[in-house]
């Protein structure tokens, strides 16, 4: 995930002309398997399925780039297309960060943070196309999402709960950075919040409070997700600086019939729920999607991890994946990152 320290080290590398100290070795695919990672590189990995094909995206710093492909295990040899690209000057010109692709009612919108240039100025965006593809066709800019106080915000998630729509974020709640904190507030339509943001997560085990930098300290919940399962309702998210191996997915459940903009529907779960494993060539995963298998049986993570320690928030995560169960009391069971180069068997079709 890249959160508000990160617009630090982001600063450095713009993530393209950025050469990795050790390049992961890149997917190789054979016969009914495959290896991670997807890529070389990918942060802030999102996958969606739509008649036939995985669409993917993640953080490029520049625009929006959407990869198309009928095997989510054969990203590399994905079509690949910049289908957005921000005309300079704007308030959302600059460091795009975590791009996802969602589908309301007949048409897609991907929802995006940027800024102006300064970190402390990022807010929530999103895109419209109107075309059954959304790889092709012309992506319209719709403006900015945000509820009546207007602070910064980064890494929206959107989702639809009994024909409800709501919008996840990370964000501060006044206007210096030191917290990241997690909110969700309701949406008329999907450039619209139309209520009040409801703070549901913020940093509070020590899980969650690994964030040092020179001069100061961050705590982060960012990355939120949604998930259901049964009778329960779940928000993974990623805790501690991305610039530590420390990052890590936590999980946030409720009752799935519980109201999600009532704080009290919530309760965190006091241990994370995949996190580094040297063994693996795994530091800091986190900044997770989920997706179904072709044949709708599977459950899947995809989220991204760093091969070295102390590779930080740059251009060395690349996106993994792995199949999920969940456990007898309904929450998710990710286990631990898969190996690099260990074979996998491919999506279920």
């Amino acid at each position: 995930m890249m959160l508000s320290a990160c617009a630090l080290l982001w600063a450095v590398s713009d993530g393209s002309a950025q050469v990795a100290q050790s390049v992961p070795p890149v997917a190789r695919i054979s016969g009914d398997t495959f290896t991670n990672p997807l890529l070389e590189n990918g942060p802030d990995p999102w996958v969606i399925w739509w008649k036939g094909f995985y669409y993917y995206s993640d953080t490029s710093g520049q625009n929006l780039t959407l990869r198309k492909t009928a095997d989510i295990t054969d990203l590399r040899n994905a079509e690949k297309k910049a289908v957005w690209v921000p005309e300079p000057g704007q308030p959302w010109s600059n460091d795009l960060w975590a791009p996802e692709l969602h589908r309301w009612d007949n048409k897609w919108y991907i929802y995006f943070a940027a800024d102006a240039g300064d970190n402390a100025s990022h807010r929530i965006y999103v895109v419209e196309n109107d075309n059954d593809d959304p790889i092709e066709g012309t992506w319209t800019f719709k403006g900015k999402i945000s509820d009546s106080s207007d602070k910064w915000a980064i890494d929206p998630s959107m989702f639809e709960l009994n024909g409800e729509h709501y919008l996840l974020w990370s964000g501060w709640k006044g206007d210096s950075d030191g917290e990241q904190d997690l909110f969700i507030a309701h949406m008329s339509d999907p450039w619209t919040i139309d209520s009040s943001r409801t703070l549901i997560s913020q940093p509070t085990y020590p899980w969650e409070e690994h964030g040092d930098l020179p001069g100061r300290h961050v705590d982060v919940n960012e990355g939120p997700e949604f998930i259901s399962h049964g009778k329960k309702m779940f928000i993974v998210f990623s805790a501690s600086g991305c610039w530590t191996d420390f990052y890590t997915l936590g999980l946030l459940e409720a009752n799935l019939d519980a109201d999600p903009l009532d704080a009290k529907s919530w309760t965190k779960i006091s241990h994370p729920f995949l996190s580094t494993d040297p063994s693996s060539d795994a530091f800091g995963p986190g900044h997770n999607g989920f997706f179904k298998s072709p044949n709708g049986q599977e459950d899947w993570i995809i989220y991204h991890a760093n091969p070295e320690p102390g590779d930080g928030c740059n251009n060395f995560r690349s996106p993994r994946i792995q199949r999920f169960t969940f456990n007898p009391d309904g929450t998710p069971n990710f286990g631990r990152p898969v190996p690099l180069g260990q074979p996998l068997e491919k999506p279920a079709r």
